[in-house]
């Protein structure tokens, strides 16, 4: 299995706006695309500092997986 990790931070106050992006609009849009291997996502957030940290982790199969969806 490769597991990838991706990061963004963002104010307090544009957090939740963040979050309804990743969730309504770049997850769907990464599932309508149908890449074998991928085994699924998921988000992660946490106040962090005087910030709000976002952190994706996305799980394949294998390398060939992994390469589908980042080129």
């Amino acid at each position: 299995m490769i597991t990838r990790i991706w990061q963004g931070w963002t104010s307090p106050e544009n957090a939740d706006v963040y979050e309804n992006l990743l969730k309504q609009e770049i997850f769907p849009g990464i599932q309508a695309m149908e890449l074998d291997g991928l085994q699924g996502f998921e988000l992660l957030r946490r106040p962090h500092g005087e910030e709000v940290e976002f952190m994706t982790v996305y799980s394949f199969d294998d390398g060939d997986s992994f390469r589908s969806m980042t080129g």
